[in-house]
């Protein structure tokens, strides 16, 4: 019998040493095989029988509320109606007050002492208990600190300083929870993007019922109707109808995309103008947009490289400020015999310790880059790459597909004794039934300028030459400059004309009509528009491609890139992508996620151009560019580059305040406020610093 898994959102997780702590009881649970908590995500799995009871009260000592995976209904309480907020404001009253009676009787009175009192136990009471709790087990958190110093403090007799901490640490948690919500913004919006009710068509008895079904409940080959306006609820094929789709959540592309007959179309998309009906092609769970979020989700789970090396440090870091606080507070009490004011510093010494805002300073970072770069239409599968591709030093591209279009055009049409539009249309008709990608080519330029192709009769194609048939009375043939001069005399100007092409990388179809060159079509695989803008923004370019060296060259000198191999199978181009790091280092590699995942997979980050939701891009690449839009590249290494100096500087403040509040214990100016300040400070200057990575870059 399989083991059942089972998966929740989580609310009111703010903490990572929280999350750690709500893991490990999890694991307590005595039917529990397995458990993986994603705090960027806050998003739980567990492999065993646990009710939603079970995991909460795991989860209790720090409010953290478990919901049904499928359940997108957010419990949204509003600030002033939190009960660790009312609590806080309660205590702030109690503080207030007791400053104000401070003013009519002693400080040391037993009035003012237990408005202090009153103001310790209603805003630290569920710390206390968590604390003490950790304290049996010796588990040394923040809030285990936080209770070991009120608690010193309040037998020493600082009441005020103690009652103002207390305040002050339920301040600074709300704000972290406020901060860490903001954070995964980005990845709530992903998945609020598919509609959770799609309108179908069902079939019962001899009648067609429309009816509104959850998506989880629709089943491939369910024709799926969608009205103008509505988003789209599933991935399929269109079936009947025209429109205007906006893929925009998909591929960060916010140019309307023309629907019709057989057209793919993906949930999360919103039709703008007419009525579709889909055929659905996937389950729920497999949509594109389902895709995307699962990946994300593990991507943001996954620790960076700097992640692991805090996480590492911090594990040494907690008890060794442990360990300094009791040193502060025996040696020089036994040196001064002043016990009381440097038990009190090392008390001071417990709270600005903390490392809460070390531990929360790189993740935090990763999981705003990444989510904030999937809505912008770029995929990162984790924090490994986003930093990788910060370090960078070249970008190897693909051609076909990736620097071009990827789709063979006709750019020139010369001929010699008939109009242009006769000559397309002959040659039209025998490319018709040709299954040769420069059939396409030319059917695709009778279409746009509208030219009618006449029918051919007897076609007949020749291998790795050409094709002829009868069209309208004449035999026309249609191939390479070679076969067709063996067929018909090519004049000098239009021989000159082939070379030109040739020497531009251009192929060129000639034609001929009963044995006499008719004409000739130049045709190419076109530049993207953004190719050259792209290449001019990044340090070192190489191109890496399959098509004959004249070709690449050409492509290559419009580009202004001057590092070119070409004529490479897929082993070749992962050959070159060894050789390039040899070169420069770390070198990424842009293709199109199929023919080049060799090279793909051996460079230091490979990026795929995954068009709308390619599912071999998804598979192979570390990057993905959803909208094959080769602009979100430099977006993409800015957001990178500026992910690493974040991180950079969140250690740098997190290390730094720590210091210099540790610093003040040597002329014994160290205080319980300073120390909260310090180490609040710091968490909120980290998260907040993150949050600048939600800006589009």
């Amino acid at each position: 019998m399989a083991t059942k898994e089972q998966q929740y959102r989580l609310e009111n997780l703010s903490c990572v040493n929280c999350a750690a702590k709500f893991e490990r009881n999890i694991r307590d649970i005595t039917t529990v095989e397995d458990v993986q908590l994603n705090f960027g995500a806050a998003k739980l799995t567990v492999v065993g029988d646990a009710t939603v009871e079970q995991l909460e009260e795991a989860g209790a000592f720090d409010g953290i509320k478990v919901k049904s995976i499928n359940d997108r209904q957010k419990t949204t309480i509003p600030f002033y109606k939190r009960k660790e907020n009312i609590f806080a404001g309660l205590s702030l009253l109690f503080v207030l007050a007791a400053v104000i009676m401070s003013s009519f009787y002693e400080e040391d009175s037993a009035l003012v002492v237990s408005l202090y009192i009153g103001a310790i136990v209603v805003g630290g009471h569920a710390m206390f208990l968590t604390g003490f709790k950790n304290l049996l087990r010796f588990e040394f958190d923040m809030k285990t600190l936080m209770t070991i110093a009120i608690i010193g403090a309040a037998i020493i007799g600082e009441w005020q300083e103690a009652a103002v901490v207390v305040f002050l640490f339920a301040v600074s948690e709300a704000l972290e929870a406020y901060s860490m919500n903001k954070a995964r913004q980005s990845i709530e919006t992903l998945m609020d993007i598919a509609p959770p009710i799609a309108l179908i068509k069902r079939t019962h008895g001899d009648h067609m019922h429309e009816i509104e079904v959850p998506t989880e409940d629709v089943q491939i080959g369910d024709i799926l109707i969608v009205k103008p306006g509505q988003k789209i609820a599933m991935d399929g094929i269109v079936i009947s109808g025209t429109s205007a789709v906006n893929q925009a959540s998909i591929t960060g592309e916010s140019i309307p995309v023309h629907k019709t007959l057989n057209d793919e179309v993906f949930a999360g998309t919103l039709n703008e103008e007419g009525a579709l009906e889909v055929k659905v092609t996937k389950l729920v769970h497999d949509t594109t947009i389902a895709k995307i979020i699962h990946l994300v989700e593990e991507a943001q789970a996954e620790k960076a490289p700097s992640q692991k090396f805090v996480d590492r440090f911090a594990k040494y870091y907690t008890p060794a400020i442990i360990v300094v606080a009791i040193l502060v507070a025996i040696i020089p009490s036994l040196i001064t015999g002043n016990w009381l004011e440097w038990i009190y510093q090392g008390l001071a010494v417990l709270v600005v310790g903390c490392p809460c805002a070390l531990v929360v300073s790189t993740p935090v970072a990763i999981v705003t880059a990444i989510g904030n770069a999937a809505r912008h239409g770029v995929l990162i599968k984790g924090g490994v790459y986003l930093e990788e591709l910060g370090h960078i030093n070249a970008v190897a591209f693909d051609k076909t597909g990736t620097l071009t279009k990827g789709t063979p055009e006709v750019t020139q049409i010369i001929t010699t004794i008939i109009p242009k539009e006769e000559l397309l249309a002959l040659v039209g008709a025998v490319e018709k039934k040709s299954q040769h990608p420069l059939a396409q080519a030319v059917l695709k330029k009778a279409a746009a300028l509208h030219v009618e192709i006449a029918n051919a009769t007897d076609f007949q194609s020749v291998t790795g030459k050409g094709a002829y048939a009868t069209v309208e009375g004449h035999k026309i043939a249609v191939g390479s400059v070679n076969w067709i001069g063996s067929l018909a005399s090519i004049n000098e100007e239009l021989t000159e004309q082939i070379a030109d092409f040739a020497a531009e990388g251009q192929s060129v179809i000639v034609a001929a009509r009963d044995g006499e060159c008719i004409g000739i079509l130049a045709i190419a695989d076109q530049l993207r528009q953004e190719s050259k803008e792209v290449v001019s923004q990044l340090e070192h370019s190489v191109m890496l491609t399959g098509d004959a060296p004249l070709t690449a060259q050409t492509i290559a000198k419009n580009l202004g890139i001057t590092d070119v191999r070409a004529g490479l199978l897929p082993e070749h181009k992962l050959q070159a992508i060894k050789e390039l790091q040899g070169q420069y280092g770390k070198v990424a590699m842009v293709g199109d996620g199929v023919n080049d995942a060799p090279a793909l997979a051996t460079a230091s980050v490979g990026i795929a151009m995954g068009g709308a939701g390619t599912d071999a891009a998804l598979e192979t690449a570390d990057i993905v560019l959803m909208g094959d839009d080769l602009t979100k590249l430099p977006y993409t290494m800015r957001l990178s580059k500026k992910a690493l100096s974040i991180i950079k500087q969140n250690i740098a403040f997190a290390l730094l305040l720590k210091l210099i509040a540790l610093l003040l214990v040597i002329p014994g100016w160290l205080t319980l406020w300073i120390a909260i300040f310090a180490d609040m400070g710091a968490t909120l200057l980290v998260v907040l610093n993150s949050l600048r990575l939600l800006n589009k870059q």
